[in-house]
């Protein structure tokens, strides 16, 4: 019983830093809405959130089998970064540059999370498998925001 409770715990957790990377990519669209310079990141970024909500379908389908109700909300580390952003961006503005250093921030921090999850020992081998696959597709996300954020010169 005690694997399941942290089973079911990690992947909730998971399912709200998807939920941050969600929001974090939603909020980069509206930075860029009327920047026709910008314009070519919006396919990404909708490819970013579409990934997401599909990891936290298949995380959600986990838990559910597990008897557990699928977390809702974001973290409050993801919550204050977007606070900070906020405020950063009132100063800064918000070129393709920063737009781009800012979702790699975020890439870092979803890879983080993966990681930290994939190093507990409650996971089973098909939900650590789900991880996997799902982590390996984050880590080239984050090498396609990161090539490009490099490009800018």
């Amino acid at each position: 019983m005690e694997d399941t409770s942290k089973t079911i715990e990690i992947l909730g957790d998971l399912i709200l830093i998807n939920n941050d990377r969600i929001e974090g990519y939603e909020r980069a669209l509206k930075e860029i809405e009327d920047d026709t310079t910008n314009a070519d990141l919006i396919p990404m970024f909708l490819r970013f959130i579409d990934d997401s909500r599909r990891y936290k379908v298949e995380l959600g389908t986990e838990i559910a089998a597990l008897g557990s109700e699928i977390n809702t909300g974001t973290t409050v580390p993801g919550q204050l970064h977007r606070l900070w952003m906020s405020i950063k961006e009132a100063f800064t503005g918000h070129d393709r540059h920063s737009i781009l250093e800012e979702c790699e921030y975020g890439e870092d921090a979803i890879q983080k999370a993966y990681r930290a999850a994939l190093d507990q020992e409650a996971l089973a081998a098909y939900i650590r498998e789900i991880l996997m696959e799902q982590e390996g597709e984050l880590i080239d996300a984050h090498d396609e925001i990161k090539e490009l954020r490099d490009s800018v010169h």
